[in-house]
């Protein structure tokens, strides 16, 4: 390992969703750098993985949406270890135009990418505020910035992540427990499949939500690796102060600063145009 690894929360990281797509390649990534991974998720794995970096991805069932499930994982966890690093990679997605109302699909990707975070924090950042140190580290998505049509219940759970880190990034700054969101964009995973679509071929919207998310998909197939996205979130892990946001890829950042110039009428036309012309 290179001279210069830092482990500035310590090398103990717990993961959620980390049996599939990027929270796959953090717990890999960081179980290749020396760490040892707790990887959760609802159908773990059965055995631990052991690298030459010394590192272990040591599988953890847990399933963010039940309190139950959350609390056994958490005690488990640490009757083990010293956890100081969190990354809630956990997600779901749903195709839906805005206008209908899925109820049980639009509150299982809330409990899952919003209120799932909540909850294992609400059990794990008492510890770090007791160890006087810690990151935690959530997946957040570049739709929590630009509104993706046929995507705004996703959207909406990306956007209130986004709120929720920075209000809780200034109420943990005095116990030196750093906040940080990641925002990939179009990334290679398995997430792309297990979209569901919750739309009836008699809505007035099917053709429309067809196209736009099949566009979507498509540059979903084609976007970066997870892997991408894992590199982001190591060197997260290394740094004293890292910024609330980072955003995978210069392409992104890019358009996340013309947004900031852009009139709002003009972020729209372009979207539409991406998605839906």
């Amino acid at each position: 390992m290179p001279h210069s690894m830092k482990y500035t929360y310590g090398k103990n990281v717990l993961i959620t969703g980390g049996s599939s797509g990027i929270g796959r390649s953090c717990a890999e990534l960081f179980a290749q750098n020396g760490c040892t991974v707790y990887s959760a998720s609802r159908n773990p794995a059965q055995e631990i993985r052991k690298f030459d970096s010394g590192g272990e991805i040591r599988p953890l069932q847990m399933d963010i949406t039940n309190e139950q499930s959350v609390v056994m994982a958490v005690e488990s966890t640490l009757a083990q270890a010293d956890i100081g690093i969190i990354v809630h990679s956990a997600g779901v997605g749903i195709a839906c135009p805005a206008e209908e109302f899925p109820e049980l699909p639009i509150e299982r990707l809330l409990k899952t990418n919003f209120i799932g975070v909540l909850r294992l924090n609400h059990h794990l950042l008492p510890l770090l505020r007791n160890r006087g140190s810690g990151l935690c580290l959530m997946i957040s998505s570049v739709a929590a910035l630009f509104p993706i049509p046929f995507q705004s219940h996703y959207c909406s759970s990306k956007s209130a992540l986004e709120a929720y880190a920075a209000t809780l990034r200034m109420e943990m700054a005095e116990y030196n427990i750093k906040v940080a969101l990641v925002l990939p964009g179009d990334t290679n995973t398995g997430f792309t499949g297990a979209r569901s679509y919750e739309i009836q071929e008699s809505s007035p919207y099917y053709d429309r939500c067809i196209k736009a998310v099949s566009k979507m998909e498509k540059d979903e197939k084609n976007g970066r690796s997870p892997l991408s996205v894992a590199k982001a979130v190591w060197k997260l892990s290394e740094k004293k102060n890292p910024p609330l946001r980072t955003i995978v890829g210069l392409d992104y950042t890019f358009l996340t600063f013309l947004r900031r110039l852009l009139p709002e009428r003009l972020i729209e036309y372009i979207l539409k145009k991406m998605y839906m012309g």
